[in-house]
């Protein structure tokens, strides 16, 4: 299945159904009254998160979403049939936002998904307009006139994918990313001694016990420039926004003698500032707690690893945490994943922990009192 992590939709909710004009007509009552009965009220579009979905590629292609209106009241104290919601399942950590007519850019942020069974109400349906029967009265007693239903409102959303995942990798291509994702957790990224052989983000569980285990986020490698489109440009950088910790994968021995790791090293950073400034997220990702990796020492004489380490750090201006690996091999990895696990730990213990609120099964959920936006938390979501 492809990767989808960014779509564009537009969502119209449903018109409400027009409020009736009748009179009781009925054998040996005269001058009944009036019957009319409202409208129904339009289909609204809600987001839910769904754990069991990891791409947005149900929305490439199908990219208009309509909710059916209500219908009209008729005679006899009828009221129109509501029409039904539509729910759009996305996957867990979509952000959505509002686009606003003729901008390239999305302004308003509705919804933030980060946890299962999470819904946000993007277009809310129409209310169902008044019959007659609510205007009679002591001086009115035969009223003619009505409501029209409201219409739904109508949306052009900009929906976009951040991976959930404790620990980010970042490095320049070829630096061994993937080869270090594969040496820790079961995943299986293809890898091969050509630039860009990831193209899209690969996760990965590391079980440390029975009941330690963090997720790693491995990104198509970053290059300088990549904020002005070169390389893959930085568009995945948005799934790192969520992590806890950042790993800088540095090739300590590439292949040509021309190239600075060092250098390297400080314009991937200078990548990560590039793009602060330009998304301006709310955890910037140079901000972030970051270490620095130093990978394929296995390709080093081992009497001049140390000197080779050293160099490096020196040059780079490190005064971080640093781990010499070698992802091929697996050497110095074990350490490096309880220090992370103590670290995703340590950092979890941190943040303030909040009860997601229980609610109503989808299939009963209410509408009417809802604003476009507003989401919430629920628990047990059944099909």
């Amino acid at each position: 299945m492809k990767f989808i992590d960014e779509v564009r939709i537009d969502v119209t909710a449903g018109d409400g159904g027009n409020g009736a004009v009748s009179f009781r007509r009925e054998k040996f009552i005269p001058k009944g009254g009036p019957d009319g009965g409202d409208g129904g009220r339009g289909g609204s579009i809600w987001v839910v998160a769904d754990r069991n979905i990891n791409t947005l590629v149900e929305y490439r292609f199908t990219r208009h979403f309509r909710a059916r209106n209500g219908e009209g009241g008729r005679g006899a104290d009828c009221y129109g049939r509501g029409a039904d919601d539509i729910i759009l399942r996305v996957p867990v950590g979509t952000v959505v936002r509002e686009q606003e007519a003729g901008e390239d850019e999305s302004s308003i942020l509705l919804a933030d998904l980060a946890e299962d069974g999470q819904r946000a109400l993007v277009a809310k349906g129409g209310n169902g307009g008044l019959g007659n029967l609510h205007f009679k009265s002591s001086t009115n007693r035969a009223p003619r006139q009505s409501t029209q239903g409201e219409e739904g409102e109508a949306r052009r959303l900009h929906m976009e994918l951040k991976v959930l995942a404790d620990v980010g990798l970042l490095g320049m291509p070829n630096a061994g990313k993937s080869t270090f994702i594969r040496s820790i957790s079961a995943a299986r990224p293809k890898v091969a001694d050509y630039p860009f052989t990831t193209l899209h983000p690969n996760l990965g569980v590391v079980r440390v016990d029975h009941d330690r285990s963090f997720v790693v986020a491995d990104i198509p490698g970053l290059i300088e420039g990549a904020a002005e489109g070169a390389g893959l440009g930085h568009q995945f950088l948005r799934h790192l926004a969520r992590t806890r910790l950042l790993l800088h994968i540095v090739d300590l021995a590439p292949f040509s003698p021309e190239v600075d790791p060092a250098r390297e090293a400080r314009a991937l950073i200078e990548e990560l500032r590039k793009y602060d400034a330009i998304d301006q997220p709310v955890d910037p990702l140079a901000e972030k707690p970051r270490w620095l990796l130093l990978n394929k020492t296995d390709l080093i004489e081992e009497s001049e690893r140390a000197e080779r380490i050293a160099a490096f750090v020196r040059d780079f201006g490190w005064t971080g945490p640093v781990f010499a690996i070698s992802a091929i091999t697996g050497e110095g990895c074990k350490p490096l994943v309880f220090a992370i696990m103590d670290h995703v730990d340590a950092t979890k213990a941190a943040e303030p922990h909040q009860e997601p609120a229980k609610l109503d099964k989808l299939a009963a959920a209410e509408t009417t009192a809802e604003e476009p936006g507003t989401f919430d938390a629920e628990e047990d979501v059944e099909e």
